[in-house]
């Protein structure tokens, strides 16, 4: 893929994010809401650091192949499942099934996974973008299934894991990354990693936290970002633990 493509599809995606969030406020700003604003941000997925079959976690499903497409969609967080939340699917043009080379080659895999696209690559994948029941909160999350053969997903999270212990930025697709640092990961699935990022993605300065959790051959991948709060940025605990159960039951 060329490297003009990724970096459209980046800025592509925080653009939406942008009007989604714009959008949102100005309905909430005309509405007869009081409004009154959270003072709490978004909580991150705290837990066990990503480490392999950690105390508490909730069981996997059994399968170790591939799912489907279908599976994944049948899998996948759905209106109804968290009380209050939107959901919108993502199209393929913001999902690329390939990546460009990142600069260094060590930050790679969390280049890939902005673009929750992984090496070795996903047999189907699916994602959707997120937002809470709260108008006034900014928090976009996105949110895939990526489906795998059971060694491939283990191989993507040893490979997300290293890179956060050994990759402090990159520069990918035209755009920089900065402060790369691991984050506490849920006790959820077989195993979980969290980080975060802070990119200049078109001259604005963006923090974002990801957290993919395995749950057999498949990872939920997610990522989180608030354009109007920067510092106001987390993937929720709950929304990570309703999808994974999801998966599980499938």
């Amino acid at each position: 893929m060329k490297v003009g493509n990724v970096k459209s599809s980046v800025s592509r995606a925080v653009v939406a994010a942008s009007v989604t969030v714009a959008l949102g406020l100005t309905a909430a700003c005309g509405s007869d809401d009081d409004g009154k604003k959270s003072s709490e941000p978004a909580k991150s997925a705290q837990g066990s650091g990503g480490e392999k079959g950690a105390k508490g976690a909730k069981p996997a499903g059994e399968k170790s192949g591939a799912l489907t497409t279908a599976d994944l969609e049948k899998a996948i967080l759905a209106k109804g499942d968290l009380k209050g939340y939107k959901l919108e699917k993502l199209s393929a043009a913001d999902m690329p099934a390939q990546t460009v080379p990142s600069e260094p080659a060590t930050c790679q895999p969390l280049a890939n996974m902005f673009m929750l696209a992984t090496d070795p690559a996903s047999k189907a994948r699916v994602g959707r973008t997120m937002t809470g029941p709260d108008e006034l909160d900014a928090t976009i999350i996105t949110l895939a299934l990526l489906a795998h053969e059971k060694g491939d997903a283990e191989k993507v999270m040893d490979d997300l894991r290293t890179a956060t212990k050994n990759c402090d930025a990159y520069e990918h697709a035209g755009s920089k990354y900065r402060e790369v640092a691991a984050l506490p990961a849920p006790k959820s699935g077989d195993e979980a990693v969290s980080y975060k990022v802070v990119g200049l993605i078109e001259g604005q300065k963006t923090p974002m936290s990801f957290t993919v959790v395995r749950s057999g051959s498949t990872l939920a991948a997610f990522y989180s970002i608030n354009l109007l709060k920067p510092k106001e940025f987390g993937v929720p605990t709950k929304i990570v633990d309703a999808q994974v159960d999801k998966l599980a039951k499938l």
